[in-house]
């Protein structure tokens, strides 16, 4: 209810300066009902979670209504609920845009109507007993192209145009702008935006995954670095990381104590920390930092440089601050794992590698697992593995 009162003082302020009104705050009411005791009924035992990611809207959003949205939501949400899951990553900014209301950054490209996403999908998760957390990737941003378009009004825009920004703040590396988060401005604009989100919407969660740092090029964020006089550059990295998680962190948590706020590094710690800077062991191994480490471990068990058992255990002997929920990979099944060395075609040879991991990890000390995406595990290709899975979650 603390929200709900917020957000409509806010209204009321903003309304009585003669401002336009947007989306979100027409509709406050209807976005925030108090949902403390839905949060509570939310707080599953086992997490049992699907990713949806931005690709899907392609399908979902990309000249479709808001009554065809939501049909289309209904359906999966209605798959999700039925196989027995009981939570959704929901994408709602992938490239420094917005598939939901917002003040800070701009509408995503796969939305087409005028209507709110994210309202959309909160609703109908909570119809179905699902909770619903809002993913970001924090520093990813789109081409300059797509930039140079971007309205006037947006901060990354202004960072764009400004020679002194671009370059510093958000800086270009293999197509794509990232925001580099050694800059406390970078942080503030991240953590904004996680805050304006729980703020207008009555979501479960924060969840961000493994989109750090995207190379370890010095010349990425050269200027930065040497105004610190420092001489180790990867520690000064994670350190910018770790002060970016525990920002979005405590902001989650100022805003709303109950929400959770979990994190999905690569399933690899090594590549996490040398490679990322995301010291993900560190993260769920202190606090301060999340609530559930979600650790994409996509990989079969006869994978060569990180079979699937020793690095759930791995894990398992590490999260000792945070639940720990396995990431697994639906869109694997009857694929080639070219990353694998030996164990390249055990996708391809045992269609019951999926399931089996689900098993295994059941019966260890994991507190959940997540299936990446929603659509490959409710393609075709998975419907033995889909079945074989229903039955293990509904043998209970």
């Amino acid at each position: 209810m603390r929200r709900m009162i917020v957000c409509l003082l806010s209204v009321l302020l903003l309304t009585g300066c003669g401002r336009e009104v947007p989306y979100w705050e027409q509709n406050v009411q209807q976005l925030m009902p108090d949902s403390t005791e839905m949060q509570e009924e939310l707080q599953q035992e086992e997490i049992r979670a699907v990713w949806i990611p931005v690709m899907q809207y392609a399908d979902w959003m990309t000249g479709k209504t808001e009554a065809q949205f939501r049909k289309a939501v209904s359906a999966a949400f209605g798959n999700c609920a039925e196989l027995g899951l009981n939570t959704v990553f929901v994408h709602v900014r992938a490239y420094g845009d917005a598939y939901y209301a917002s003040e800070l950054f701009p509408q995503g490209a796969y939305l087409t109507g005028d209507y709110d996403p994210l309202a959309v999908m909160t609703e109908e998760a909570h119809a179905r007993g699902l909770s619903v957390h809002a993913w970001i990737n924090p520093l990813r941003c789109h081409t300059a192209d797509v930039l140079a378009r971007t309205d006037t009004r947006y901060r990354l825009r202004q960072w764009y145009d400004d020679p002194a920004m671009n370059g510093t703040r958000l800086v270009e590396t293999d197509g794509h702008f990232w925001l580099d988060p050694a800059y406390p401005e970078v942080r503030q604009l991240v953590a904004d935006g996680v805050a304006e989100i729980i703020a207008h919407y009555p979501v479960d969660g924060i969840h961000i995954d493994d989109y750090f740092y995207p190379t370890t090029d010095p010349a990425f964020d050269a200027a930065a670095f040497a105004e610190t006089g420092r001489s180790d550059l990867a520690a000064w990295r994670r350190e910018n990381c770790n002060a970016l998680v525990q920002t979005l962190y405590e902001t989650v948590k100022a805003q709303d104590p109950s929400l959770i706020f979990s994190v999905s590094p690569q399933g690899n710690p090594e590549t996490d920390r040398e490679e990322l800077y995301a010291d993900a062991l560190l993260w769920c191994s202190e606090p301060g930092y999340c609530d559930w480490i979600v650790p994409q471990i996509y990989y079969g068990f006869r994978n060569a440089v990180c079979p699937f058992e020793a690095t759930l255990h791995l894990w398992e002997n590490t999260a000792d601050e945070s639940r720990l929920v396995i990431g697994l990979a639906a869109y694997k099944t009857g694929q080639p794992d070219i990353w694998a060395g030996s164990g390249a075609k055990e996708w391809q040879e045992d269609g019951k590698v999926l399931s089996k991991e689900l098993g295994m990890l059941r019966e260890e000390h994991a507190d959940g697992f997540a299936f990446y995406s929603y659509s490959e595990l409710f393609s075709p290709a998975n419907t033995a593995e889909r079945e074989r899975i229903a039955a293990l979650l509904s043998a209970e």
